[in-house]
């Protein structure tokens, strides 16, 4: 019974993280990533139903957001791109590659969720120091990777992963010097968990191409590196060992709340429902040229984003505590929000050409159901570095099975990239 409670919550968690990462596909970016994460977390709180937790909610929920938030700085369309070519080395290389960018996303978000979890009174996380130690990580590593030896994931594009995996050793080395070992535990997991998403999810891709069925399979691979990276970290907090704080009082918490409710969105919609994107998505929608439509849109969309941080804002101004069913209220207006916008920007509302937006639909309503008949018992599981290197072993061997059938699987296909292999012509050709 125990397993079949903690297999329901690892898929409630997962199709949560799943559902908003894939809807993050339409904003991209760190705000993008952020949204997405702090759903994700929320769900993990609602399953938990703990007190202890509900009086801290909001500054777990952020700070879940700012870690998977972080990754958003790191380019892949370029990966992308190598997991799509014909030759094992380069479709290898290619799924290897996002299986370290997914992995780093989940580790951080991971981590610095754990650590909120940690954290009270009586044993305060040092967030000024590890934000210091983390800022000068990205420095020294991308410094020494990148401007040294040239250790280059991605050329000519962005190499910001190395910036950000330095981060990722900060944040490690903070969770050992200061015994945070639970908190280490989901960001392992949560790593494991989006690398492999991400790589299995431009596996599937690849093979969604060949099969010439019209969905957008991009959306798959993001939906993938969510569900698993959501899983990751869903079974890192339910197996690990944390200290009961109910003595803690409830505070309001007003940069956390203004971060989600206001700034995270705020700054999305700045980045895009610009005219400029809305008349490439919509006007070819339409039998001719509307821009009160776009208009429409463009204002619509700050309107319900301000409507719905006011509402919150003022809630949490007389909140003098939270329980579950605060958390879950926000949950389902946060979401919707995120599901709304989306369906907005990508014309959705007048238009059935994109299946996924409703597929996400019907992924909410699924995840409303399960959040009302899940529980879970947590357990106390110590880091056993043995287990987790034969599981990491295995993943890296299950993905190199994945490269070979996706390399043998196809010809050449459009956008695909050969980061090895390629041939250079021994003259230069005349003009």
């Amino acid at each position: 019974m125990n397993n079949k409670k903690l297999l329901l919550s690892l898929l409630t968690v997962g199709m949560s993280l799943g559902t908003a990462w894939a809807i993050r596909g339409q904003f991209g970016h760190e705000h993008g990533a952020a949204w997405a994460g702090s759903i994700g977390s929320i769900a993990i709180i609602l399953i938990a139903n703990r007190k202890d937790w509900f009086a801290k909610a909001f500054q777990i929920i952020v700070s879940g957001a700012m870690g998977w938030g972080i990754g958003g700085v790191m380019s892949y369309g370029l990966v992308v791109g190598y997991g799509r070519d014909t030759e094992f080395v380069n479709v290898y290389y290619g799924l290897i590659s996002l299986f370290v960018i997914g992995g780093l996303y989940g580790f951080i978000g991971g981590g610095l969720f754990g650590l909120s979890l940690s954290n009270s009174s009586k044993s305060p996380v040092a967030w000024p120091r590890l934000l210091v130690e983390m800022v000068v990580g990205a420095i020294l590593f991308y410094f020494f990777i990148i401007q040294q030896y040239e250790w280059l994931m991605t050329p000519p594009r962005d190499e910001s992963w190395a910036g950000v995996l330095g981060m990722a050793a900060a944040l490690t080395w903070f969770m050992f010097r200061t015994q945070q070992y639970s908190a280490l535990r989901v960001a392992l997991f949560a790593g494991l968990g989006g690398g492999f998403g991400f790589a299995f999810g431009n596996f599937l891709q690849v093979l969604g191409h060949v099969s010439e069925i019209k969905f957008n399979f991009w959306n798959v691979m993001e939906y993938s590196l969510g569900f698993f990276g959501g899983i990751g970290m869903a079974y890192g907090t339910f197996t690990s060992y944390w200290e009961n704080t109910t003595e803690e009082k409830y505070s309001k918490q007003w940069f956390p709340v203004l971060m989600l409710v206001l700034i995270i969105p705020f700054t999305m919609w700045q980045q895009n429902f610009r005219m400029d994107r809305l008349e490439k998505t919509i006007t070819p929608l339409l039998s001719s040229s509307d821009q009160a439509i776009e208009l429409s849109v463009r204002w619509d969309s700050l309107l319900l984003i301000l409507f719905a941080g006011i509402y919150w804002l003022n809630v949490h101004s007389k909140s003098k505590s939270l329980d579950y069913g605060d958390i879950k209220k926000f949950f389902i207006g946060h979401f919707g929000l995120y599901m709304l916008l989306s369906i907005l920007i990508t014309g959705a509302f007048f238009s059935t050409y994109r299946i996924e937006q409703y597929l996400y639909i019907a992924n909410f309503v699924i995840i409303l159901y399960l959040l009302s008949q899940v529980d879970v018992d947590f357990e106390n599981h110590s880091i056993s570095w043995s287990k987790y290197a034969k599981n990491l072993g295995i993943v890296l061997a299950f993905i190199a099975v994945l490269a070979y059938i996706a390399a043998n699987s196809h010809d050449d296909i459009k956008s695909s990239h050969k980061r090895f292999g390629v041939e250079i012509p021994l003259e230069t050709p005349k003009p």
